[in-house]
């Protein structure tokens, strides 16, 4: 009774250590770099407001300092058609599609790495035929004299194997991190790719709408030289005008015709650009006009504080997954320079005859442990581990450098919506000025007070003015989506995948 005690602590201490020895993982622990120690993004304090101007899109915009960026940030420009372009894309596009799969993947590889922490167990069966003359059992006849086993026979074996591989230095345990760090990467690039799909529908959709406006007002100011052009020849036909006056103004109509080509190709190939953003072929896709007047310019900006863009950008906590992955891929090379124990057993049952495994006297089992350590593998070992550390190094620097990249987006972007402000209330002042000065130059015409090369080039100012003015408009708008996109666009965790369900819902 005491001898059995004995035993069964000695057996419950020698799995203690084990589980102990377990328990330690070589390499470095990961630990998320912390938010940068900034509190601004740009040199120079952001303004409360920006200019505005007495346009449409034209209103000033408030900057909310610490305010949240809406995870829907397109529905702020309250266009019914822009968010079922944005809808239908996160829910067709392609590109949706593989960042899904890729993250499946991923999720998968770390289940398949986290087997590893367990016991395999294999069941096995197996027949052999063979002959025991040659070992002194038989004299070539049937059976052999001294034991009476057939010299010729089939032998039939079945039952089970088990085998383990101690994780004492945390190859197993690292390996599963760094796939579950991978499907982390995987995870924030999936959101990365909403993000960055919605940003692209949005702007092609602004830039559409901008382009139709262009070329409705490039139309008219043909449609308007044309019947310049006819006044012109027919006072020429009646002699009062000079055939010179005829080519100027025939000129300046080849000159706006043009221009609408470069405009129309430009149109075409936005709208097949959006064909493929929403998963669809450019013959079928079907797009309702967006008019750029009806859309909504955001007034109330929200701007993150610099110390949350970095848990808010996809691309940042994607770059955070590398770092993570890359620490223990440095702990999987370390763990492989020390010895690995294997531990293994089997039970089962070897007979004569099919019908006789498992019965009485026929059981077999093995108990056995291996150890492998490496002794010499010509330096790849070593050099493996200095490989992870250079991985590490570099997954270091491109996280900064992603981190860099994130501050300069959103300093570059509210810089844009300010001079966008200023730029559009030029515009608005210059179309307003080459209006008014077109009206006074053709009462002048008409008076006999001006000539009409003066006509002309008001007319031929007007013209560009209101072109820049709607490039000026659209300008403020996709900046706006740019100033979201910078900020991380508002995802919080799970967004992509619960954003997934509800389009698919549709």
């Amino acid at each position: 009774m005491v001898a059995g005690q004995a035993v069964a602590r000695l057996r419950a201490l020698t799995w203690g250590i084990l589980f102990t020895l377990a328990g330690c993982a070589v390499g470095p622990n990961f630990r998320a770099p912390p938010s940068p120690a900034v509190e601004a993004y740009r040199k120079d304090a952001l303004p409360p407001a920006t200019a505005g101007a007495n346009v449409p899109t034209g209103d000033a915009q408030h900057f909310l300092a610490g305010a949240d960026v809406p995870g829907r940030w397109w529905t702020t420009f309250a266009s019914d058609e822009l968010n079922r372009r944005i809808e239908q894309a996160l829910a067709h596009s392609p590109s949706v599609a593989s960042a899904q799969a890729a993250l499946r993947q991923a999720q998968e590889n770390t289940n398949a790495a986290r087997g590893g922490l367990f016991p395999s167990i294999d069941a096995k069966a197996g027949v052999t035929r063979g002959n025991a003359n040659g070992f002194g059992f038989g004299t070539g006849t049937t059976t052999t004299a001294a034991s009476g086993i057939p010299s010729t026979f089939t032998l039939y074996n079945a039952g089970v194997n088990v085998g383990y591989t101690l994780d004492l230095f945390g190859a197993v345990r690292r390996g599963v991190e760094a796939q579950s760090a991978a499907a982390d990467q995987q995870r924030f690039q999936l959101e990365g790719t909403y993000l960055s799909l919605a940003a692209n529908v949005a702007t092609a959709s602004f830039r559409e709408a901008s382009l139709r406006e262009q070329i409705h007002a490039t139309e008219e100011i043909v449609a308007d030289y044309r019947v310049q052009l006819d006044l012109v020849e027919k006072q020429n036909a009646i002699g009062a005008k000079s055939m010179a006056d005829v080519l100027v103004i025939q000129a300046q109509v080849a000159t706006a015709e043009a221009s609408l080509p470069a405009l129309r190709q430009a149109l075409d190939q936005t709208q097949t650009q959006l064909a493929v953003y929403l998963g669809e072929f450019p013959s079928t896709v079907q797009l309702a006009a967006i008019n750029l007047g009806a859309l909504t310019l955001p007034h109330d900006i929200p701007v993150s504080l610099p110390s949350a863009l970095t848990r808010q950008r996809p691309d940042v906590r994607a770059a955070e997954a590398q770092l993570h992955r890359a620490t223990a891929e440095v702990g999987v090379a370390s763990a492989n320079l020390f010895p690995q124990i294997t531990l293994s057993g089997s039970i089962g049952s070897l007979a004569l005859h099919a019908g006789d495994l498992f019965g009485s006297g026929t059981k077999s089992w093995t108990v056995g442990g291996g150890l492998l350590a490496p002794l010499f593998h010509g330096g790849t070992l070593r050099a493996q581990k200095r490989a992870a550390e250079a991985g590490l190094d570099k997954a270091a620097a491109d996280y900064q450098s992603t981190v860099l990249t994130a501050f300069q987006n959103v300093a570059d972007s509210l810089r844009a919506l300010e001079l966008d402000a200023d730029s559009l209330q030029a515009q608005a002042a210059a179309e307003q000025s080459t209006a008014s000065s077109l009206e006074l130059v053709a009462f002048q015409y008409r008076n006999g007070s001006a000539s009409y090369l003066q006509v002309l080039d008001a007319t031929r100012q007007h013209q560009q003015a209101r072109i820049g003015l709607i490039q000026a408009r659209a300008a403020r708008l996709s900046d706006t989506a740019a100033l979201y996109i910078a900020l991380g666009g508002g995802w919080k965790e799970d967004d992509a995948g619960k954003l997934a369900v509800a389009t698919e819902s549709h």
